[in-house]
């Protein structure tokens, strides 16, 4: 069987056709075949088949005279799609004639490998040498590469050449130089070739939008698309997927809407891959309603479609919903992969279900993705923010590759643990590992410091070594300073530092100070803070509470009702603290003094029981910082019913003695019931953490890990 056999065929096994070359050189094919056989050869990287027809023209000298030079530019397409840019290099070299095939064909495989600096270094040698004239595929991947290397002062002046060259006619050459201006912050550009030309096709003004949706540049983005509708250009699918993206950036729920609406008329509202974007661009707008009818409309459900849904409910703290849906997919036998693992484990976290987050950890070991980074970040931060800190060092010692996301959840764990050695001991592993730190890193290893009260420090992972990372300093790293002087009684330090840091302060960095000051007992700085506080931020019910509380603690009957009243004259209602346990793979949740639990009646005789078994243990009723208005009975009755000794109790009715419970509350834990839970976990011989707005708390033997500081 002769090689041209084989070709007509359709070329066979291309890894078998060395063998089949026949021994004698006249028995070659004709050099016209040749080419077709070393086109094959590179589209499927046969290299040492064409390896043996590079030998076979060399013996026959058909590789190195000047009428062969198409011959030759097969033989650099060749060996550049076979990833030999030397050796094609090399033949090039040799060329006693080159023609602009020559010239493209090094160019296109250097742009594939990445080498732009090659690709434009030969265009300059191109020009200069006045071999062959650029032609129009000779402009794309020379504008394609400056778009790459982000060189658009070099784009620039390659496009005056090829002006010169009359080669912008074309519109393939037009498309990829509007994105390289539009992708390569060349705003002003790109808009005068759409201006320049009024005819501009739909592939250029895809070009032009893509070009700035990579760039960033979404109100640019939004002008082209703009002008699109305006136009009444019919769209393409391409054109629905950048323009759901851009909605998605820009965060526009009305415009997104208009969009839908849009495609939904044309049809483009079946498509699977567009369902999949719609529902994502839905999350990202905030309206998980809207992506959940996308998806229920949609027919054909797949795991990505499935996966985008519940990264919509995850955006949007809808963690139940997305925990929902994996069930009904499992019941649909729909194999998750390691994006679905990631945002389940993420949504475990964030409800902190630990037992929840153990089962999935071992559907992710059977299914396989143990082994993956976004999957083992995902564990690492459930353990850790379902209160198993241990659970999380292990799942972390256990990845066999980490990047700086494992280690900032690590170090952020420890830090809301309270274990600050912890947390300073992985950041000192993580640049000995050669990981480099971020903003997050920084902002754990800060707050560190805050909680072992390292306030030099500090100061110099602040001042001196976030600058040598090049990380430059945010509102939370100000924030987290904020917390560390405060926390340590330098108040005044803390003062001096808010006023004159070159940043405009949210409420939280003003909570941070005002709490300090509360539980620092400096109530008179504390009005202070409080008072501006409020007046820079009049709707935050967090400010307005702690003022509450610092009056309550001096018995200043008369502020208490006053912040009262200025609340409820400005209509800034309290948070109700809320407080739930899992028990069995269920979720139990309670409000303060709540009577809607079917076992309510139990749960509350057994806070009773509890509360007066820790009395003599030294438990007394903070009743300081309950209403004044009412008589102290009351009072007591009604701290005996926060929600989070709601859910203590039940743990206590519902779990086997000795065992853990892990309890999370919205809000800041209360002082009484922090003292109680305290006391609590002494009397029954348990470990208790509790999860609340500012960290975890973890109570054994009467001690609370945050040493009464939170």
């Amino acid at each position: 069987m002769s090689v041209l056999s084989v070709l007509e065929r359709g070329l066979g096994k291309w890894n078998k056709l060395a063998y089949l070359l026949p021994k004698p050189i006249g028995a070659l094919p004709r050099t016209e075949h040749l080419d077709e056989l070393l086109k094959a050869c590179a589209k499927s990287c046969y290299l040492r088949t064409g390896e043996s027809i590079h030998a076979h023209l060399i013996v026959r000298n058909q590789s190195s005279r000047a009428e062969d030079v198409w011959q030759i530019n097969s033989l650099i397409n060749f060996y550049m799609k076979c990833g030999k840019a030397v050796s094609a290099r090399k033949l090039f070299d040799i060329m006693p004639e080159r023609n602009v095939v020559s010239w493209s064909a090094l160019m296109k495989g250097y742009q594939g490998s990445g080498f732009d600096f090659e690709v434009l270094h030969l265009f300059k040698s191109m020009v200069f040498s006045g071999e062959s004239q650029p032609n129009e595929f000779v402009a794309t991947i020379v504008f394609k590469s400056c778009t790459s290397s982000g060189r658009i002062e070099v784009g620039k002046q390659c496009h005056g050449c090829f002006l010169k060259h009359g080669l912008m006619s074309h519109e393939y050459v037009r498309n990829t130089l509007l994105y390289m201006y539009s992708s390569c912050s060349g705003t002003r550009e790109a808009i005068k070739i759409l201006d320049d030309h009024p005819c501009c096709d739909l592939l250029a003004f895809n070009s032009a939008l893509s070009g700035y949706l990579e760039h960033g540049s979404l109100e640019e983005g939004l002008d082209v698309l703009t002008r699109m509708a305006k136009d009444d250009l019919v769209w393409d699918v391409f054109t629905c997927m950048s323009s759901l993206k851009l909605c998605s950036s820009l965060r526009d729920l009305e415009l997104a809407r208009q969009i839908h609406s849009r495609m939904v008329r044309h049809g483009f509202d079946c498509h699977v891959d567009v369902s999949g974007a719609l529902i994502n661009m839905y999350g990202k707008c905030g309206n998980p309603l809207y992506a959940h009818r996308v998806y229920s409309g949609t027919k054909a459900h797949n795991i990505i479609l499935n996966t985008t849904i519940m990264d919509a409910y995850f955006q949007n703290k809808s963690y139940e919903e997305a925990l929902n849906l994996f069930a009904k997919m499992e019941t649909k036998e729909v194999p998750p992969n390691e994006f679905t693992f990631a945002v389940l484990l993420n949504s475990t976290a964030e409800l902190s279900l630990l037992r929840q987050g153990d089962l999935l950890h071992g559907l992710v070991v059977k299914s396989g993705f143990r082994n993956h980074v976004m999957v083992g970040n995902a564990l690492v931060n459930m353990y850790a923010k379902s209160g198993s800190i241990q659970d999380a060092w292990k799942a972390f010692s256990g990845m066999a590759f980490r990047d700086t996301v494992t280690w900032n959840t690590m170090i952020c764990g420890f830090s809301h643990h309270g274990l600050g050695k912890e947390a300073l001991e992985t950041f000192d592993e993580m640049l000995t590992s050669g990981e480099l730190p971020n903003r997050i890193t920084f902002i754990g290893v800060l707050q560190s410091c805050s909680h072992m009260g390292f306030v030099e420090q500090g100061h110099y992972y602040f001042n001196h070594l976030m600058k040598q990372f090049g990380v430059q300093p945010d509102l939370r790293h100000y924030t987290c300073i904020v917390g560390l002087l405060s926390k340590a009684g330098l108040f005044e330090d803390a003062e001096y530092f808010m006023r004159t840091a070159p940043i405009e302060w949210d409420v939280v960095a003003w909570r941070a100070l005002l709490n300090a000051c509360y539980v620092r007992r400096n109530y008179s700085l504390g009005k202070k803070v409080a008072e501006y506080a409020i007046e820079m931020h009049p709707n935050d019910s967090g400010i307005y509470i702690l003022l509450s509380n610092i009056h309550a603690k001096s018995k200043e009957w008369e502020g208490v009702a006053k912040v009262r009243s200025l609340m409820k004259q400005r209509r800034v209602k309290k948070e109700p603290g809320v407080s739930w346990i899992g028990i069995r793979n269920k979720t139990h949740v309670f409000l303060s003094e709540d009577n809607q639990h079917a076992e309510i009646v139990l749960i509350y005789a057994k806070v009773k029981e509890v509360l007066s078994k820790i009395r003599p243990l030294g438990y007394a009723p903070d009743v300081a910082g309950a209403y004044h208005d009412v008589e102290e009975e009351q009072r007591e009755n009604n701290l005996s019913y926060h929600s989070e000794k709601l859910a203590v109790a039940y743990g206590l009715m519902k779990t086997p003695e000795n065992s853990p419970l892990y309890v999370t509350k919205n809000v800041r834990i209360c002082d009484d019931c922090h003292s109680a839970i305290k006391l609590i976990s002494r009397h029954s011989n348990r470990l208790i953490v509790v999860r609340d707005s500012n960290r975890f708390h973890h109570f054994q033997d009467g001690h609370c890990s945050c040493c009464d500081y939170w």
